[in-house]
């Protein structure tokens, strides 16, 4: 469990630079990254939930609701919302249970997620949860609604199974290809930088020859000659 720990550590601090790297081209960075569907009884769990928005130049602002089902039942029930004016536990069962774990400071949710405290047997089910997104452009707005959904199982014990042991292999070659990305970026970003440089060099001393050593009249005209 420690090695998935550490290895998501280092995919979430490989995410951040490759955000801040992106800046040199003026790209954003969203991963839409599934749920966990494993929860221990006693133990708190995040319900994830991300949408990440296509075009990150274009305003927006969303909300956010969370639906359950328990096992066995036929309808989902709302428990959760996430507005402008903050966060509401809506039903019984989750009283002071829920928490917000999602985007913070901005009215453009992207980060849906919210946090379960004292996992329960109860808590096990499907869970829905709602984007209602809004894109706002000078002279209209456009209106989307994005939905996930997953099924959580409540268990007395972590269990370690094919599943997990493929979901680290697929981390771990995450990793590996986010830094080799990261690499060719740096060495992009850096080869703009270096040619822009040299070419504000050249600039600087053909001016700085010009100044010393000015054309003669004669030469100025033969070079319009040429020209013409």
């Amino acid at each position: 469990m420690s090695r998935d720990i550490m290895a998501a550590k280092q995919l979430l601090v490989l995410l951040s630079l490759l955000s801040s790297l992106s800046l040199c081209e003026g790209r954003g960075a969203c991963a839409e990254v599934d749920s966990d569907t494993e929860a221990v009884a006693g133990k708190g769990f995040k319900l994830g939930c991300i949408s990440c928005k296509r075009r990150s130049e274009v305003r927006a602002s969303a909300t956010v609701q969370w639906y359950f089902r328990p096992k066995g039942d036929e309808d989902f029930v709302r428990i959760y919302s996430y507005n402008e004016e903050g966060p509401t536990i809506e039903h019984d069962d989750f009283m002071d249970r829920l928490d917000w774990n999602g985007s913070k400071r901005s009215n453009d949710i992207q980060d849906g997620s919210i946090y379960v405290l004292n996992v329960t047997f109860n808590d096990t089910g499907t869970y829905r949860c709602f984007f209602y997104r809004t894109l706002l452009y000078d002279n209209y707005e456009y209106n989307i609604e994005i939905s996930k959904v997953f099924k959580l199982t409540v268990v007395a014990k972590a269990t370690r199974g094919t599943a997990s042991i493929v979901s680290e292999v697929m981390m771990y070659v995450a990793i590996i290809g986010l830094q080799v990305w990261l690499l060719i970026e740096m060495i992009y970003c850096y080869g703009k930088i270096s040619a822009h440089g040299e070419e504000a060099i050249r600039e600087a001393a053909n001016a700085e020859y010009l100044a010393i050593n000015p054309l003669p009249l004669d030469s100025k005209e033969g070079a319009v000659q040429v020209g013409e």
